[in-house]
């Protein structure tokens, strides 16, 4: 499979860019490039944080976390999925 997989690689990289500059109108390609700005100033303008979260209460955080182990509790693989899966397993071991 592999040498397949590399021709299609060489494959693509023959292939032609495309054009862009054509999709340009006049409007764009007269346009002036932005102005480089300091990015500190920008930052120093954030106000911190911008979630402000409140202290949660110890009872609240056990019952968010135990919600959280709860929808996280489920199986990680479905039974319709776990069956297929033990098929072909089966399949396999009776081909050797």
């Amino acid at each position: 499979m592999r040498p397949h997989l590399i021709f299609l690689f060489v494959l693509a990289a023959c292939a032609p860019f495309p054009d862009l500059d054509d999709t340009l109108d006049e409007t764009a390609r007269s346009a002036a490039f932005p102005d480089l700005v300091p990015l500190a100033p920008i930052l120093a303008a954030v106000d911190g944080d911008r979630i402000q979260r409140q202290p949660l209460t110890a009872e609240a955080r056990v019952s968010d976390l135990r919600a959280r182990a709860a929808r996280l509790s489920g199986p990680v693989i479905e039974p319709a999925l776990r069956r297929r899966m033990g098929r072909a397993i089966t399949l396999q071991q009776a081909g050797r």
